[in-house]
């Protein structure tokens, strides 16, 4: 189900012309909504209603992007998600009809990099698709090198390449963007409410476990011990911060 009414400003000026995004939704309705939405946008938009169909389409048609349902016949959002993170780094934001946390857990776990609960405003998912890609194409300005050094640590942000003792590790575009902010501003604690403004973009009204998720991702990937990690410290009571 969509929203009748847009509750949120399209942003201006930050559409990857002809970026390509696929629509996997099994309503009919919802995938021609938000296909008109992103066609508006200048997005080169495909969509797919099921979820062999959305994993043969990922394969051939490459997306920038992809908006993934969660309940899909043949091949249910969840599994298709965690078939793509095993293949790819394609950026996934999912759509669930259920409310549950557990389900968006679920999915962030699985590498998601952001979720959208429905019903929905169109032009909400719009601004959250402009925001990740965005944040999956712009680095911020670093060293003429392109790359942020630390002790067992490389962050090439021109590459978007992440080397953790001495081994390539792995990171879906929004951990990408939540390490290299912390790395940018090493020692300076951040709480929860304003990662999500500075690398999801969204409100202090957001739902803050998405910062946790992700956290906790990127410590299994890039520390070693997560549990006493070296790089990204919890400090109590107030949020994260990157320690060199």
């Amino acid at each position: 189900m969509l929203q009748r009414i847009d509750a949120f400003p399209l942003e201006e000026s930050v559409t990857l012309m002809r970026a390509k995004v696929l629509v996997v939704d099994d309503e009919p309705m919802v995938a021609e909504v938000v296909s008109r939405y992103l066609g508006r946008e200048g997005y080169d938009v495909a969509t797919a209603d099921d979820g062999a169909k959305a994993l043969e389409m990922a394969r051939s048609w490459e997306p920038d992007l992809i908006v993934l349902d969660l309940m899909l016949p043949k091949v249910d959002g969840i599994e298709v998600c965690r078939t793509l993170r095993a293949e790819c780094q394609v950026p996934i934001i999912m759509l669930t009809a259920r409310g549950e946390e557990t389900d968006r857990i679920v999915g962030l776990e699985l590498g998601a990099d952001d979720y959208v609960v429905k019903p929905f405003s169109p032009r909400e998912l719009v601004a959250r698709i402009n925001a990740v890609l965005r944040r999956a194409t712009v680095a911020p300005a670093i060293s003429p090198d392109g790359t942020l050094h630390f002790p067992g640590l490389s962050i090439n942000a021109k590459g978007r390449v992440v080397e953790a003792n001495g081994r390539p590790a792995e990171l879906t575009a929004k951990e990408f963007d939540l390490l290299f902010f912390l790395a940018s501003h090493p020692g300076q604690v951040f709480s929860r409410e304003q990662l999500m403004v500075h690398v999801w973009d969204y409100t202090y009204t957001a739902d803050t476990s998405t910062v946790t998720v992700h956290v906790r991702r990127l410590r299994e990937k890039i520390e070693a011990d997560p549990v006493r990690p070296q790089y990204i410290k919890t400090v109590w009571a107030v949020g994260y911060k990157f320690e060199a």
